[in-house]
């Protein structure tokens, strides 16, 4: 080497060891996977989670990221396309074990939800030193957290039969409906919210009558005129769906199409589209139950509410679930408990953590049940109204008409027994 590159040489090394330790090597990230429907039928459902874990992530990474005993690094969200189908998600699950991503982040299908656990545990028996958990923030069939129960899944949506409990509460009061219409997506969430409504009305009010009870395909109905023809039909008052996504919007459009007038008790009916598709129509008639809606009248509410649209300010990405909020709030706080982002330790910091709304400004709070992996906390069942009217001051999607609350269940109010008898590693 002549003595000129070797002058060369020294100055660069002279000047990187001059740089700052962060420009030397950035922090590395955490990164979560979220495996999701980005195509297809339920493509607005996907990207909606896209955009509140994406919001949650990016408040982590302003404070600084999460504080680890190597120094603080921020979390990374990564995108893979499940499609909605359980073979191209366990495809994406694969994908992204191979790039040893520790944190799965899905939840728009129990069945899916169901296939990743399976896979998981199978997953982390045979590879100990590089094992995932599943951050469940949708998925509601209650078998997940009962008889297919895992240590390496964590629900942080309350399950069908939580919501549903709620939603039959508000229907015993009800002394007009004597007659319900169940109508559901034919797949396992679908069909145990049918069997679940039946008794649960059943025990609620012995004096109703089920007019109709269905199912129909998922995500493959275009048309939902006929099974509106049918509850017109049946003369009932009450019509008590789980559906979501693009089947909630076209059968309630179908409702208002053919006049039906009777009230719908819905798990999902403030969003994607429902609203809008609604309309006047929906005034009195559409309860929708979630952990929190943006008619919420609290300080951190709102503030969460506008600092949420102005980050995403366009109609159709009015859709807020304080949920995400939260499991991205817990998973930092776990990770930070554990001082470690290996999955097992993370997920025993999980366990039995609690929540309690700072990080949020007091919006949301509640436990993770160490027992099942089930995250307990308050619900609203809210019900639809004009926007400007007493209890709505924001409506959703521009549409005019937002959710105004109903009847609000505390988290000792919405927590159930369990039938999870939990492996642990």
């Amino acid at each position: 080497m002549t003595r000129f590159k070797m002058q060369a040489a020294g100055l660069f090394v002279a000047a990187l060891l001059a740089l700052p330790a962060a420009a030397q090597r950035a922090p590395e990230p955490i990164p979560i996977a979220l495996i999701e429907g980005l195509s297809g039928p339920f493509a607005n459902a996907g990207e909606a989670v896209h955009r509140n874990l994406l919001f949650a992530v990016e408040r982590v990474n302003r404070r600084g990221g999460v504080k680890l005993p190597g120094g603080a690094r921020p979390l990374e969200l990564q995108r893979y396309d499940g499609k909605g189908a359980s073979e191209e998600s366990l495809a994406m699950l694969r994908a992204a074990l191979d790039r040893h991503v520790a944190f799965i982040a899905q939840g728009n299908s129990s069945a899916v939800a169901a296939a990743i656990v399976e896979a998981l545990n199978k997953h982390n028996e045979r590879t100990p030193d590089a094992r995932a958990l599943l951050l469940n923030y949708s998925a509601v069939d209650p078998v997940l957290t009962n008889e297919k129960c895992s240590f390496w899944h964590f629900r942080f949506d309350a399950h069908a039969d939580m919501r549903l409990a709620a939603l039959v509460e508000v229907l015993r009061a009800d002394a007009a409906v004597k007659k319900v219409y169940l109508i559901g997506q034919d797949y396992s969430f679908g069909q145990h919210v049918r069997r679940e409504a039946r008794e649960r009305i059943a025990a609620a009010r012995p004096d109703i009558e089920i007019v109709g009870d269905e199912l129909h395909p998922i995500g493959r109905v275009k048309d939902f005129l006929p099974y509106a023809m049918k509850v017109k039909a049946s003369g009932a008052q009450a019509v008590l769906t789980g559906n979501w996504g693009n089947d909630l919007t076209l059968l309630i459009k179908a409702l208002r199409e053919v006049g039906v007038e009777a009230r719908i008790y819905s798990f999902y009916g403030n969003a994607l589209g429902a609203p809008a598709a609604i309309g006047e129509a929906g005034v009195g008639r559409v309860l929708a139950v979630a952990e929190w809606h943006p008619n919420v009248d609290t300080p951190a509410s709102r503030d969460f509410h506008a600092a949420f649209r102005a980050r995403f300010p366009k109609p159709e990405e009015d859709y807020q679930h304080a949920r995400m909020q939260v499991m991205v709030e817990m998973l930092a706080a776990a990770i930070e408990r554990a001082g470690s982002t290996e999955a097992g330790a993370v997920a025993r910091a999980l366990e039995g953590l609690r929540y309690d709304g700072r990080t949020l400004g007091g919006l949301h709070s509640g436990s993770m049940r160490a027992a099942d992996h089930q995250f307990i906390q308050p619900l609203v069942v809210s019900v639809m109204d004009k926007l400007g009217a007493p209890g709505v001051r924001v409506d959703n999607e521009g549409s005019g008409y937002g959710f105004r609350t109903l009847r609000a269940f505390d988290a000792k109010a919405t927590e159930q027994a369990h039938r999870c008898s939990m492996e642990r590693p």
